[in-house]
């Protein structure tokens, strides 16, 4: 009797209204022997170009934050390994090699991947590393659960396996128009309010605008984001105003718990 294939390689998904982006992110994620697109109550056609895709969509719409979602997801994964993504992230085909090349290995171990932004219609390929370097894909029989308000992470039954670091990048669409960076702006700055208030941090005016000067030197100059012409400037004044933000919101529009759901 011929061996049955193996399933692998299970990549997972969250969306919401992410009908300009979904395809795209699919299509990159095509090597996989499992696709699951986790929906948190689109109303665009976002499900429908997953379906047609041939990834499996499921319905959650009772959102309660990102690391819900995808426990939520892991009763579905029937592979060996598997690997998170957002829907507006896509595997470029140096990643995929690198990511099809850990799976065949067979190792149990967590690898890293850091992020090239694409912002305002640019990739700022010329910023150093300006966010990612997150665990994303592990083997799923070592997954405890998922954890964390925002940029959700992985809690491992054994921490100690070894951390492997993909050399390619996700390409992260993270602010099409100065209107969706906007939208982010509020939406980031309330999440990282809600996590410094859980740790006992102050806000205000003057907090804030340190921390917002700070980050804007910090991605602007030693991130390299002025090679990046205009676009690097609006995504390095936009980081800086959602750090200005949280402090804000910290002092004078003190966040509830409920506000730590805010969906992406």
């Amino acid at each position: 009797m011929a061996e049955q294939p193996r399933n692998r390689l299970c990549i997972g998904i969250l969306t919401l209204n992410e009908e300009r982006r979904i395809a795209q992110c699919i299509e990159s994620a095509h090597f996989a022997d499992q696709i699951i697109v986790m929906d948190s109550g689109s109303r665009d056609a976002t499900c429908a170009i997953a379906s047609s895709l041939g990834a499996e969509v499921h319905h959650q719409p009772d959102w309660q934050g990102f690391a819900v979602q995808r426990n939520r997801m892991m009763p579905l994964v029937r592979c060996e390994y598997f690997f998170f993504l957002d829907a507006d992230e896509v595997i470029t085909d140096g990643l995929r090699q690198e990511i099809q090349h850990a799976v065949a290995s067979g190792e149990n171990a967590a690898w890293k991947v850091y992020w090239d932004q694409v912002a305002f219609g640019k990739p700022l390929s010329r910023m150093a590393k300006t966010a990612g370097g997150v665990k994303r894909l592990f083997r799923t029989d070592n997954i405890l659960e998922f954890s964390g308000v925002v940029h959700e992470y992985a809690r491992l039954k054994n921490e100690a396996v070894p951390t492997h670091v993909f050399r390619a990048r996700l390409l992260h669409y993270s602010r099409d128009t100065v209107y969706d960076g906007l939208l982010k702006l509020a939406q980031y700055s309330q999440l990282g309010a809600v996590r410094r208030r859980g740790v006992g941090k102050s806000g205000g005016v003057l907090r804030g605008l340190g921390s917002a000067f700070s980050n804007f030197v910090r991605f602007y100059f030693f991130r390299r984001g002025f090679l990046c012409g205009p676009q690097g400037f609006l995504f390095c004044l936009l980081v800086a105003l959602e750090c200005f933000f949280r402090y804000a919101i910290l002092r004078y529009d003190p966040p509830q718990t409920g506000n730590a759901v805010a969906k992406r």
